[in-house]
């Protein structure tokens, strides 16, 4: 397997990908969609099932709506594009791997290409079934998020309650060969 002549880099900004929840109006460029719905499209799945469908939303009103689902995600009207997650609704475990997969996926793209991305959770399954009403998903489908993308205007979370950053130490998430167990 070759080792990239850039990985360093590639990984430090791996490590910079952030929620964002703050965009320029400025639109996505076509191409760029592209990109980004061609890394989604090569994710890997659960037995490469593949099990998803992406509708890419770029209506303001439609992004303004599915932002009013509930209020920790009115951030979502202010993102110049959003690619919604609909998967097939047949297994829901490795659906819901599936779909951690493809978003992570499309936040680090998202990075790579010089843009941000956030994701939202629609709520519980009342909330669910009205993303589905916004977008047109049949009922036996999944659909529990969406990933907002665009040009950060800020990395600061504007809810009310952000979360605290920063990370853990690698000396409290990381054992060898045994559960609490220290490197000698």
């Amino acid at each position: 397997m070759a080792v990239l002549s850039n990985a360093r880099d590639m990984l430090e900004q791996m490590r910079k990908v952030r929620q964002i929840r703050q965009y320029r109006p400025d639109p996505i460029p076509e191409d760029v969609i592209t990109e980004l719905l061609e890394v989604a499209r090569w994710t890997g799945s659960s037995r490469n099932t593949q099990p998803w469908h992406f509708i890419v939303v770029d209506d303001r009103e439609t992004l303004r709506r599915i932002s009013q689902l509930r209020p920790p995600i009115a951030w979502v009207a202010e993102a110049p594009l959003g690619i919604a997650i609909v998967l097939d609704g047949e297994s829901e475990t490795s659906e819901a791997y599936d779909e951690g997969r493809v978003t992570e996926r499309l936040l680090v793209a998202a990075r790579l290409l010089g843009l941000g991305g956030g994701v939202a959770w629609y709520g519980d399954a009342s909330q669910q079934g009205e993303a589905k009403r916004i977008l047109g998903i049949p009922q036996e489908r999944t659909a529990r998020s969406i990933v907002a993308i665009g040009y950060p205007r800020s990395v600061r979370d504007p809810r009310p309650n952000p979360a605290r950053g920063g990370r853990k130490p690698l000396a409290e998430l990381v054992s060898y060969n045994r559960y609490g167990a220290r490197r000698s």
